[in-house]
């Protein structure tokens, strides 16, 4: 079974929460903190294979969990970080996070954080200060990244085959290459895309056989609609048509139309060819050629004959110099994978912007890059650790603003989802 879009919900590991810990042995009185940090969460990391053709196990593995992170403990030991989870996807991956492309896998091997596990806390040892000699202030560790993540498989190929359905491309591609797609007399006999590899004069050519276009195929019509995107990262498109087609100029024109409509594929380098022109007068082939250079005058078309195995080398070798030829070849450094930077609260560029609104329910929300950082971070269930967090508040001026808001001592604080009060002395 073939399977070119999946959608799977993602969960980064969480980070391990830092330890409140004091050495205490003997001969050693008032030892100091000494709590361990948190380990980092896993990320779910994704990774290109070229042995893998389909995106169907997702729909079974609907899930992805990468490892949390283990707490610190005492004597400064670090928690270990969570495992990373590598998932193999096929070649020519793209995965979307709302609609927008975060990665895009285009090479054997290539990888990419898609989800980034949270950062472990700090232990009490961090929080050691000359006025500050015994804390019990730790962090939580942050929780990994969880979201729904959209995949779409587009195929990576030297020469796409395009057409009409029954134009004859499951029949080329069986006699030229070692794939074996259903092929009958009927339209739609081809309702996956297939890839086969054809070797002229020592060159391999990567080539798919995309399920036969119909008109409106750009709109979302028959078959089309789901695998125009398969053509789109083709070096060349080779488009068949019939030559016992009533029009094959008109033929050819439906689909051009629809490769006008999606994407950049019109101008792509393209060779036509008239499929099944054994045993046809040279008067028809004549005429069906005319036809289609009325509508391209600068087609370049070949008569082929797959049944009878014409007209095969001369198509294959005019496709491999096109390839050759091409301008526009994809290069590796065109495409940009996005990661999600490790964000720790040392790293100068972690932004201080913030606002705060108040909500129609009387809540006072705060959003910001760095002071959600903190926020994920703070137990909100130990005294000293909130009031760092207020205090950290009070020294980037937002405690002035939610003062200047109408915020009062009970009023509710919402920071990256944790919520907590204001105390008297505020």
């Amino acid at each position: 079974m073939f399977s070119d879009t999946a959608k799977v919900s993602l969960k980064a590991g969480k980070g391990g929460d830092g330890a409140v810990s004091f050495r205490r042995e003997i001969y050693i009185p008032k030892g100091g903190p000494d709590g361990g940090d948190g380990g980092k969460g896993g990320d779910i990391v994704f990774k290109a294979d070229k042995d893998t053709n389909t995106l169907i196990d997702f729909r079974f593995t609907p899930i992805l969990t990468a490892e949390d992170g283990k707490n610190g403990a005492g004597t400064r030991s670090a928690g270990r970080s969570g495992q990373d989870l590598i998932v193999e996807v096929p070649i020519g991956t793209i995965v979307k996070r709302d609609g927008e492309v975060i990665a895009d896998l285009i090479r054997d091997g290539q990888t990419a954080i898609i989800a980034k596990g949270g950062d472990g806390g700090f232990g009490n040892a961090h929080f050691k200060s000359s006025t500050r000699q015994a804390p019990i202030i730790h962090e939580v560790g942050e929780p990994g990244e969880e979201f729904e993540a959209e995949l779409e498989l587009k195929l990576l190929a030297d020469v796409g085959l395009v057409g009409l359905p029954n134009a004859g491309k499951s029949t080329f591609l069986s006699v030229v290459s070692n794939a074996r797609p259903e092929i009958a007399d009927y339209p739609f006999t081809t309702l996956t895309p297939q890839l086969g590899v054809a070797t002229i004069d020592g060159q391999d050519l990567l080539i798919a056989d995309i399920p036969g276009l119909i008109e409106g195929a750009s709109e979302g019509k028959g078959l089309g609609h789901d695998f125009l995107r398969h053509v789109d990262r083709t070096a060349v498109l080779l488009h068949l048509v019939d030559v016992y087609n009533n029009d094959a100029g008109e033929a050819y024109q439906t689909i051009r139309t629809e490769l006008e409509k999606y994407s950049d594929l019109a101008s792509r380098p393209e060779i036509v060819a008239l499929t099944k022109c054994e045993g046809v007068d040279n008067e028809i082939i004549e005429m069906q050629m005319a036809s289609i250079l009325a509508v391209n005058p600068n087609a370049k078309i070949f008569t082929i004959s797959s049944a009878a195995h014409t007209g095969l080398t001369e198509l294959l070798r005019a496709l491999k110099n096109e390839i050759k030829n091409k301008k526009e070849i994809i290069e590796e450094d065109e495409i940009e994978t996005e990661e999600i930077a490790t964000i720790t609260l040392n790293e100068k560029d972690l932004k201080d912007t913030w606002k705060v609104e108040k909500t129609e329910d009387g809540k006072f929300v705060v959003a910001g890059e760095k002071i959600e950082k903190f926020a994920r971070r703070t137990d909100m269930n130990n005294y000293e650790s909130l009031n760092r967090l207020r205090d950290i508040m009070k020294k980037m001026g937002i405690r002035a603003e939610l003062a200047s808001l109408g915020a009062e001592p009970e009023s509710i604080i919402s920071i990256a989802g944790k919520e907590f009060t204001l105390v008297e002395d505020w």
